[in-house]
């Protein structure tokens, strides 16, 4: 399948004003995607969790316009936000062919997140895919007689061209990005549900995410992927990441929670020795993010628990756990994590199944 699938063809047009609106989770990655080539394609295939109760919701109101161009005002929770703008501008200039009707109306974008923006929870990812089901809604409207299924596969090239991320948010509760050998239908363009067996272990996992840093991120992902370019363990890291799927393939099947969590911690620290080892290079973890790393440690050695880890571009921990541990795990957070996250601020979630429609 190459983009061309994703054209618009059709001479419909819409005369009327309307709104729509979605609201479309975060997710976090197992296999790390980092380094990216051509338009948003990623240099390795990666893996996530959809979460849940991390998400956004987007309201896209639009109406007819005469004037050429693109035409649009962002808001966040109520205020007026001119600072997504260029990022807007750019994504609409990506997918204007596949969605031509963009041009012809004025649009007003509404969004808020259940979690800070920009912190490290991958904002753009649920932002992006939210904004994305919003435009096909409205191409939907142009092609009833569309499947659902070519409506979310559209969705998520659209999203990718957002956010790389952002193709990995509109379905759950596992999502492939990128070719792979061993993944049937995986695809650079979108994401894929992960179509093999999971092992119960793994199924209704929970992740809380300890808010280190609730600021702004040293340095932006798109800047990040780009310094994998010309750096000098990237061919080793793409290789790394590509055989980290194939495990990860049979840890989900066997249900080895073990296995699990060597491989989830180890592709968390080589994402962040990936950005330690770039020029110019960036530590973007906190003391606290590593006072929480080695008190899960300790406290795993201690009791035997199986909860683990993992981090997104920033200082927050995701502390991942089967269900089964939710209250230990929880407790533990609450006494003895909390202390080190901004204003003792975490939030509890848990994997889920996509985006919805409101």
């Amino acid at each position: 399948m190459s983009e061309d699938y994703f054209l618009f063809n059709s001479e419909a047009s819409l005369a009327s004003a309307g709104s729509v609106s979605w609201q479309s989770p975060s997710n976090i990655a197992l296999v790390k995607y980092w380094g990216k080539h051509g338009e948003q394609l990623p240099q390795n295939a990666s893996i996530s969790f959809t979460l849940s109760n991390c998400h956004t919701t987007t309201t896209l109101h639009y109406s007819p316009k005469e004037s050429e161009g693109f035409d649009f005002e962002v808001y966040l929770d109520g205020k007026k936000e001119d600072g997504f703008e260029p990022k807007i501008a750019s994504f609409f200039k990506r997918i204007e062919k596949y969605v031509p009707f963009i041009h012809k109306f004025r649009f007003k974008i509404e969004t808020s997140n259940s979690f800070p923006h920009s912190s490290g929870i991958a904002s753009s990812a649920s932002g992006m895919s939210a904004l994305s089901l919003c435009i096909m809604d409205m191409e939907r409207v142009l092609h009833p007689d569309m499947t659902d299924a070519y409506f979310i596969q559209k969705a998520s090239f659209l999203s990718r061209l957002g956010s790389g991320s952002a193709c990995r948010s509109l379905k759950g509760p596992l999502i492939v990005w990128g070719e792979h050998n061993a993944i049937e239908n995986s695809s650079d363009l979108y994401g894929t549900p992960y179509p093999y067996e999971v092992h119960a272990n793994f199924q209704d996992y929970q992740d809380t995410i300890l808010l280190v840093d609730k600021g702004e991120k040293q340095v932006s992902s798109t800047v990040g992927h780009g310094l994998m370019h010309g750096h000098a363990f990237a061919k080793a890291r793409f290789t790394q990441a590509h055989d980290n799927l194939v495990q990860l393939k049979t840890v989900l099947q066997s249900g080895d929670l073990d296995a699990f969590i060597a491989l989830v911690e180890s592709e968390a620290l080589t994402l962040h020795a990936m950005m330690m080892t770039s020029h110019p290079y960036f530590i973007l973890m906190k003391p606290n993010t590593l006072e929480i790393i080695n008190r899960i440690w300790e406290y795993r050695a201690t009791t035997g628990s199986k909860v683990c880890f993992t981090l997104d571009a920033g200082a927050n921990v995701h502390v991942l756990y089967p269900k089964a541990e939710t209250q230990e795990v929880q407790h533990f957070i609450e006494t003895d994590l909390s202390k080190f996250c901004q204003n003792n601020h975490y939030i509890d979630d848990c994997v889920g199944n996509g985006a919805k429609k409101l």
